[in-house]
């Protein structure tokens, strides 16, 4: 693995640790009951992830950088592979940004600090509701850059084989004739 590699599933690995962390109230709201309970737990969750130190704040901000120079470092090659694999990861985790900054951050506002006069209840639900079903978005973009990143190793390992077994006929194509002229 190199350090490049290294930098794209770094990131999408811990926010994927993240994100199955968020699971744990999320799947009660989309899928579950939806009771009084699991409301108020998903709205304190939420509510000690937003308050949370500037520190942790830019720690994950600082991570979705490292997974963008990852990627774009990876393309910088640009040959087949990178623009198949990276490109389409980069599709991917650009995507999985974009749905974090329209929709996580814009739903964790509502939940946390809903409007005066504007916001009621309701609408918080909604918004936990939103945000549940973004971080499942989220997901199945992280997972495909896991997907494509493993698809990209295999690719370059059973080219490496190949190139090697047809190496190995061609030397041995190459030794049979010199054989002959010996003769």
């Amino acid at each position: 693995m190199t350090f490049k590699q290294a930098a794209v599933l770094a990131p999408v690995c811990f926010f994927l640790g993240v994100l199955f962390i968020c699971f744990n109230v999320d799947h009660r709201t989309l899928w579950g009951a939806l009771t009084d309970e699991a409301v108020a737990d998903a709205t304190q969750f939420y509510t000690t992830f937003y308050n949370a130190p500037q520190a942790i704040k830019a720690l994950l901000h600082g991570m979705i950088g490292v997974g963008l120079v990852g990627l774009l470092a990876k393309m910088f090659k640009w040959d087949d592979s990178a623009l198949f694999f990276d490109g389409s990861s980069l599709a991917a985790y650009v995507f999985a940004i974009v749905v974090y900054l329209t929709v996580t951050v814009a739903s964790l506002r509502t939940v946390v600090a809903p409007l005066a006069g504007v916001e009621d209840a309701g609408d918080q639900v909604m918004a936990l509701r939103v945000l549940a079903a973004g971080h499942g978005i989220i997901i199945a973009c992280l997972g495909l850059v896991l997907l494509l990143q493993a698809g990209q190793e295999w690719a370059a390992r059973t080219e490496a084989q190949a190139q090697a077994a047809f190496d190995a006929e061609e030397r041995a194509k190459a030794a049979v004739p010199a054989e002959k002229k010996d003769q």
